[in-house]
């Protein structure tokens, strides 16, 4: 009873804003109720349309169809990613962040959190050395000292493509590395299987790392 006199406020009042009669007062706001409102799929997704469309040659609301038709809202995380890469013929890198893209904006995942409810944080950067430098400043333990703290384990190591390290707290660190044209090359690491507060710790310290870096690199 309670809502319906509520509505029936609503009615009255506009009525006496308006002069509309009952009957369209009501529809009026009933069709307010039901009209649908926009998506902003960009701010969900953390990357604007102008990037994304740059990057894969689509808008979010495309990606979302797409992904929508196939039921890839019912997928693994590795298995839309894969999907995306192979059917769409999109860089690793960028179909991950599709991927990503696509679970926040679904409701999977915040900003920074992964679909188990742990927290990731990422940081990129292109350095004016070759790849083989660039791969080399982090495989080699004599080549980390001075810029890296070597208190963490290797797990496996893909010359000049990836690493992957076991981080003293249990958390797992993933490096990427890429051919940028001459004499450049660029770095991207993922930290993932944090809490929030240890998000926002080892984003601060990724990148000023990747500063100090580069600085030894000079």
């Amino acid at each position: 009873m309670t809502v319906k006199k509520d509505f029936k406020r609503l009615v009255r009042a506009r009525m006496l804003k308006t002069g509309e009669a009952y009957t369209t007062a009501r529809s009026r706001i009933l069709a307010k109720k039901t009209q649908p409102v926009a998506v902003d799929y960009a701010r969900l997704a953390g990357f604007s349309d102008a990037t994304i469309t740059l990057r894969t040659g689509c808008t979010w609301k495309r990606w979302v169809g797409a992904l929508d038709y196939v039921g890839a809202d019912k997928w693994e995380h590795s298995k839309i990613a894969t999907y995306v890469h192979e059917k769409f013929k999109i860089d690793g890198w960028w179909a991950q962040n599709v991927t990503v893209g696509y679970e926040r904006i679904k409701g999977f995942r915040a900003i920074g959190q992964r679909r188990d409810g742990s927290y990731e944080t990422s940081k990129t950067k292109v350095f004016p050395v070759s790849l083989a430098r660039l791969y080399r400043a982090w495989s080699d333990a004599r080549a980390r000292t001075g810029w890296l703290p070597d208190d963490f384990r290797v797990t496996t190591a893909n010359r000049n493509k990836t690493i992957r390290i076991r981080w003293p707290d249990g958390s797992n660190v993933a490096v990427y590395f890429y051919r940028k044209g001459a004499g450049k090359a660029q770095v991207n690491v993922q930290h993932t299987k944090l809490d929030r507060a240890g998000q926002v710790k080892m984003k601060e310290f990724w990148s000023e790392k990747l500063e100090t870096l580069g600085k030894v690199l000079e």
